[in-house]
């Protein structure tokens, strides 16, 4: 290893060290700390300051570009779900099959409703269903909500439309309909067994945890309020169908026909989230009597909760426009082409040390999708389907304190850092490692 490809790791690696250090120990905003480790890479990288600053707002631009209306859509969806109590509806319909074990009853739940909800929003959202049942079971907290946060991790990391999922199944060329149905089937087993099984064999050590007397009133509506099963899961799937059918147009269409122009149109991720935000407004809103003036409301409240996502989002995509700039990406493809490692486990190895790293898995997955990306070429046995699965693998795992989920679970659980560490963290490395096994046993097959 010469000079020049030790520089380059240690400007990779100091520079993480810099995002760490500046939200962990100087609590920065991680927009502010991203930022800062942009400048800080182009700086040592040699980059002309005008060049720095045109790398780091085509990045933002990029990034944003295409994921700002996803995630808006996205949000109306996960607000729609919120205030007409689609998300419990699932859940009570679950509670009623007796072949279903609490635990696997709050993955579904968090696999069916984390389709159209960021993974904080729905663990607000779902809690209190977890609530209900531990009152109801006399269970630890935990056993609940560590399967359902581990599910919501899960579904949001290797499920279009989630916006990193999306983001890099376009950056790497992979079919949408394709990513969705196999990561479906790898988020299912992950969080199976890095929930349920994982705490099943650890239960006489886990501690009962009741539910904390300062949400002890948080209610879980009767069923009379709720929307019908049909209207729910309908809302909930419309756009992951509208995308499956585009992937099957592809597959099955002559692309020259008007009809196949048509589908990819409505199959495209914004199309097909528009589609579903309207038809939400009507079949949750407007048919149970909710006025436009209600629902405008809503849709503005949801919005200003979104700024802080889309600002780090965009600062991961600064961050990933100076490592591209700087030729930072692509000396790295080469020093890591020279490893000899599998290119799936990289891709997950490089999206777990960022997850930890910068302590949110979107913005790990487009660093991730950064680095890896130029050195697929030279591995044209494996598919783009294959590494945008091991690159949401990777970002399952490890969920520690620089990740506000990891706090949030804290803190809704009443639970000890130790405690939250002990289960938690090793329930979403657990969850990781299985969704690495599987996408390998995909990759067969894709």
């Amino acid at each position: 290893m010469d000079l020049q490809q030790i520089w380059t790791i240690g400007v990779l690696i100091t520079s993480i060290i810099v995002i760490v250090i500046s939200i962990v120990k100087f609590k920065l905003h991680p927009f502010l700390a991203l930022l800062l480790a942009s400048f800080y890479v182009g700086a040592l990288m040699g980059m002309a300051p005008l060049k720095m600053i045109s790398a780091i707002e085509d990045g933002i631009g990029g990034t944003l570009g295409f994921l700002a209306a996803v995630i808006g859509l996205g949000t109306i969806l996960g607000k729609m779900m919120e205030i007409s109590g689609a998300a419990e509806r699932i859940g009570i319909t679950l509670q009623k099959c007796r072949y279903l074990s609490p635990e696997v009853i709050m993955v579904l739940v968090g696999l069916i409703c984390g389709i159209t909800l960021f993974v904080e929003v729905g663990v607000v959202l779902l809690i209190p269903l977890a609530f209900s049942i531990a009152k109801k079971t006399n269970t630890s907290l935990l056993t609940l909500a560590i399967p359902l946060c581990t599910a919501l991790m899960a579904v949001h990391c290797i499920v279009p439309p989630h916006p990193a999922a999306l983001y890099v199944t376009n950056a790497l060329g992979a079919d949408i309909g394709t990513v969705i149905i196999s990561g479906l089937m790898v988020g299912l087993l992950a969080s199976l067994i890095g929930g349920p099984l994982f705490l099943k064999m650890i239960k006489n050590k886990i501690p009962f945890k009741p539910v904390p007397e300062e949400f002890s009133d948080m209610k879980v509506r009767t069923e009379d309020e709720l929307p019908s099963l049909g209207s729910t899961l309908f809302t909930v799937l419309l756009p992951i169908v509208l995308m499956l059918i585009k992937t099957t147009a592809e597959l099955n269409i002559d692309k020259s026909t008007p009809l196949y122009s048509f589908l990819e149109f409505i199959g495209n991720p914004i199309t097909a989230m528009f589609i579903a935000a309207f038809v939400a407004y009507y079949v949750l809103g407007i048919r149970r009597n909710m006025g436009m003036a209600t629902l405008l409301t809503k849709t503005e409240d949801c919005f200003s909760s979104i700024a802080n996502i889309l600002l780090i989002i965009g600062a991961g995509g600064a961050f990933n426009g100076i490592l591209n700039g700087s030729g930072l990406s692509d000396s790295l493809a080469g020093i890591l082409s020279n490893l000899h490692m599998h290119p799936i486990l990289l891709a997950w190895l490089v999206a777990i040390i960022l997850h930890a790293a910068v302590g949110s898995a979107t913005v790990a997955m487009i660093g991730a999708t950064t680095i890896v990306s130029p050195m697929l070429p030279s591995y044209p046995n494996v598919s783009p389907e294959i590494i945008t699965l091991a690159i949401g693998s990777g970002a399952i795992g490890c969920t520690i304190v620089t990740d506000s989920l990891f706090w949030l679970v804290k803190q809704y659980c009443g639970a000890t850092l130790n405690e939250i560490f002990k289960y938690y963290t090793s329930a979403t490395f657990i969850a990781s490692l299985v969704a690495l096994a599987g996408t390998f046993l995909l990759s067969y097959i894709i």
